[in-house]
């Protein structure tokens, strides 16, 4: 493992999903999955999130159409809100939800919606 693209990684990771997302994922990190966690991390994170040929809002819009088109609503949710921590507005995320219902399908944009409705709400509470 490459521990300064690993820690660069981390870093972006915090970054985009938050202290408290990463923190539970890092508690449940165990033998048998913690080479895929150091894995995600030091590729995913370091390696492509934090390559500086994109910056991290536009990483967030392609994330959130590629991870709805997989269906994957659970990353999506943590993107949604990682698209908050990167800059995207409500009007702008409303707009990428209506090209995801173009191009992905109406089925996978109304669970979208669902999850957009939830997170905004509560990041409302939170001010």
């Amino acid at each position: 493992m490459d521990k300064a693209l690993y820690d660069k990684g981390m870093q972006m990771r915090r970054k985009v999903l938050g202290d408290e997302y990463v923190d539970r994922a890092v508690a449940n990190t165990d033998d048998f999955n913690k080479q895929f966690q150091e894995l995600l991390t030091t590729y995913c994170w370091g390696a492509v999130w934090g390559d500086e040929a994109l910056k991290p809002r536009d990483r967030s819009i392609l994330n959130l159409g590629m991870i709805a088109c997989l269906g994957r609503m659970h990353e999506f949710e943590a993107h949604f809100r990682g698209a908050l921590r990167n800059g995207l507005t409500p009007e702008e995320l409303s707009a990428i939800l209506r090209q995801i219902a173009v191009y992905c399908g109406f089925p996978a944009a109304v669970d979208c919606h669902r999850i957009a409705k939830q997170v905004l709400a509560s990041e409302a509470q939170k001010k």
